[in-house]
This record gives structure tokens, sequence and C-alpha cells, in this order.
């Protein structure tokens, strides 16, 4: 461990510009020139200097400073990443939230920029500073749609509504669940990304974590058997098409039946 803070160290002075070509987006990924001789601890640390090092300094201790915008109770361009084990490290590269283009940003699902085998060295790597919880393993099979509905409303759907298709916040975006799976929906509730609260086993048990992703999974692909689903958002698209095509229509024809009648009376 101590040779792979050393290693990040040394890679961090090399490449002073490194983190700047980071934040500004230029060159996303910084790799190094031999990564495939490397062990998966070294690669890990070399990875994490070039691409994750000016947020969360060389050490994973954070970077003091302003408070981040956007997050709550932290504070400088970004938090300690000592004793957030594997599970936040896998969430945010898995989604691609992370590394982020700048620090001020809100962190959005987008395309995942390390290969397979990059990923899981950073996230080795960083499971490696402290002690941590591991990525969970979520059994939704296990769980019950019906009562994952129920949890989903009271605990979820204010953000993220009912039917998980996100939504807008004071300064922030609730994302849509539809490409969320199991692994990465289990480890956003318990780790509350970005202004996500996080939920410990007291507040959800991980019998009711399994029942809300089924909830969620069921969600993706509903049944709409009351007819025409108008992208599952309930019932307003249902209102709206009434005030934008069917009263068009309806005033369509008003007018017609009234050129009719003007034209009888005036015969």
């Amino acid at each position: 461990m101590k040779r792979s803070v050393i290693v990040a160290c040394v890679i961090a002075a090399a490449l002073p510009a490194v983190a700047t070509v980071a934040w500004a987006g230029s060159s996303p990924i910084v790799r190094p020139a031999d990564e495939h001789g490397l062990s998966q601890q070294d690669l890990g640390a070399q990875l994490f200097a070039a691409n994750c090092s000016a947020c969360h300094g060389i050490d994973g201790r954070g970077v003091t400073g302003a408070p981040q915008q956007g997050t709550e109770g932290v504070q400088g361009l970004g938090p300690s990443l000592r004793g957030v084990g594997a599970q936040a490290a896998d969430f945010y590269t898995r989604t691609g939230y992370m590394p982020l283009g700048d620090p001020y940003d809100q962190p959005l699902r987008s395309r995942v920029l390390f290969s397979a085998s990059e990923r899981q060295a950073i996230v080795r790597y960083i499971a490696s500073l402290a002690p941590g919880p591991g990525v969970p393993k979520p059994e939704p099979a296990q769980g019950s749609v019906a009562d994952g509905r129920e949890l989903f409303t009271e605990h979820c759907a204010g953000c993220h509504q009912v039917v998980a298709e996100g939504g807008i916040l004071t300064g922030a975006k609730a994302p849509p669940l539809d490409h969320a799976s199991p692994v990465e929906i289990a480890e956003a509730v318990r780790i509350g990304p970005y202004v996500m609260p996080k939920f410990s086993r007291g507040d959800i048990s991980d019998a009711q974590l399994n029942s809300i992703i089924a909830y969620v999974e069921y969600a993706k692909h509903p049944r709409d058997e009351g007819g025409w689903g108008l992208d599952h958002l309930g019932p307003f698209p249902e209102g709206m098409v009434v005030w934008l095509i069917a009263i068009v229509v309806l005033l369509a024809v008003c007018r017609a039946l009234g050129k009719g009648l003007s034209r009888e009376e005036g015969a």
C-alpha cells in the first residue's frame, strides 16, 4: 500500500498538467504508458494520481478549499475517499459519474471512459486506502414489487417520481432510473450520491432494498393495461392530449358546423 502511494505521488509530481487536462475535459483519461505491465494495485494508483487526485488528493484524503457547490456537508473541491470502500468507488466509475470535467458540475450518467480492468484497478486502489464497505449484492428476485412501490413512494418518489422517470430539483437533477442496474441502485441508496440522502440499514433494510429494486426493475417496463402508456408518466399526458389535440379537433368541427349552418340560412 505504501508503495502504491509513493508511485501515485511520483506520477502526480511528474505530470503537473494532468489534473488541469482532466478538469478541462480535453483529454478525459490519462493512462500510464506501460499499463499492461503493471499490477492491479500499481495501475489503480497511477490512474488515480492522473485522473482523480486533483479533486480527491494524492492519497485520497480530499482537497480543502471553498465549499463544493451542490453537495451537502462536503468542504473542498473533492471529499476524502478514505473509508468509502469499494462501494462508492464502484458506483461512481460504473455509472460514468467520475471523472468530472469540472469539480463544480453535477455528476451525471455518461459513457464509462475507463476499461473494465482500469475501473477494477481504481476501485481496488480506493478500497485499499482504508477499510470500507464492499460492492453490494442485491437480490431483487427475493423482493416484493408491491412493497417496493410503497417504499419507493415513501423514500424516493419525491425526487425521482413514482414511475422512476427522474425530476428537477432546486440546483440539481434527479436522474431517471431506466438505465440503473440493481447493483447501482443498491449502491446509490447506501452512499447517497450528490444531493441524494444516504439510507442506512436502519432506514432501509436489505430486504426492503430488494423490494425497492424489484419495483424499479418493474417500472422500467410496466404493463400498461389501461391502453396508451404515454411514456408511463401518469395521468397528466392524457390531459395534454385532450388540450392539444382533442380541443383543436373539437373547435375545427364546431367551425365547420357553423359554416354549414350559415350556408343553409343564406340559402
